[in-house]
C-alpha cells in the first residue's frame, strides 16, 4: 500500500514489527502449512527489510506478541502516544499509554507521516473504589463498568480509570481492564500513572 503511493516511513526508528498473531503455535517451520499466514509472514519479512523497520522475529527472544513483548521490553512507556494494528492494543493503557488499535489504511497513514486523523475523543474517568470481594478479578471489574451502557456506550470516548481498586491493581490485571475497553465501544482505555513516592 505504501510503495503504490510511493511513500516512507517517516520515522523507522519509532516503529517496531514483530512475528505474532499469525505464527502457528505447534512448530516455526517455515512455510507455515497455512498459506495465508505464510504469505502474510513473507510479506511482513520483506517490508520490515525494504522500510528499515526493527523486526522481532521467528529468530528473535524479543519475538512474541505485541501487547506483551511493548511493556516487557520497555517499548511502552507511561506518557506516550501508541499505535498498532490490532484492536486490542489499548491493553498498552495499563502503562498510562495511550495506545490506539487502528486498521490498515491508518497503518499506512501512521507509518508515513506519524499521525493519526480522527475527531477528538471525549474523556470517561471511571473511578472504581472500595474493595474486591473474594473471588472477584480485573475481568469482572471491567464487564461491571460495560454492563450498564453495552458494547456501544463508549463510542466516542476515551476511557480514563482510576480509584482505589484501579491504585491497587497489579499491572497484569490493569493490563487486562484497557485491553477490553473495546469490548465497551471505547477506542482506548488508560489508567493514569501513579507516580511513585518522592525517596528525598
Amino acid at each position: 500500500m505504501m510503495r503504490e503511493r510511493g511513500l516512507s516511513i517517516a520515522y523507522p526508528q519509532r516503529t517496531f514489527a514483530t512475528a505474532d498473531h499469525i505464527v502457528p503455535t505447534d512448530t516455526h517451520a517455515r512455510p507455515f502449512a497455512d498459506d495465508q499466514a505464510e504469505a502474510m509472514m513473507a510479506a511482513l519479512e520483506k517490508n520490515v527489510s525494504d522500510f528499515g523497520i526493527e523486526f522481532y522475529g521467528l529468530g528473535s527472544d524479543r519475538q512474541g506478541i505485541v501487547h506483551v513483548i511493548g511493556p516487557q521490553l520497555g517499548l511502552t512507556q507511561p506518557g506516550m502516544t501508541l499505535a498498532c494494528g490490532d484492536s486490542h492494543t489499548s491493553t498498552h493503557g495499563a502503562f498510562g499509554t495511550l495506545a490506539f488499535g487502528i486498521g490498515t489504511t491508518q497503518v499506512r497513514d501512521v507509518l508515513s507521516t506519524q499521525t493519526l486523523s480522527m475527531d477528538r475523543l471525549n474523556v470517561r474517568r471511571i473511578n472504581v473504589n472500595g474493595s474486591l470481594p473474594l473471588g472477584v478479578h480485573a475481568k469482572d471489574v471491567i464487564l461491571t463498568i460495560i454492563r450498564p451502557s453495552g458494547v456501544g456506550g463508549g463510542k466516542g470516548y476515551a476511557y480514563e480509570y482510576g480509584g482505589a481498586v484501579l491504585d491497587r491493581m497489579n499491572m497484569e490485571e490493569r493490563m487486562t481492564v484497557c485491553n477490553m475497553s473495546i469490548e465497551g465501544g471505547a477506542l482506548v482505555g488508560y489508567v493514569t500513572p501513579i507516580r511513585p513516592p518522592s525517596t528525598t
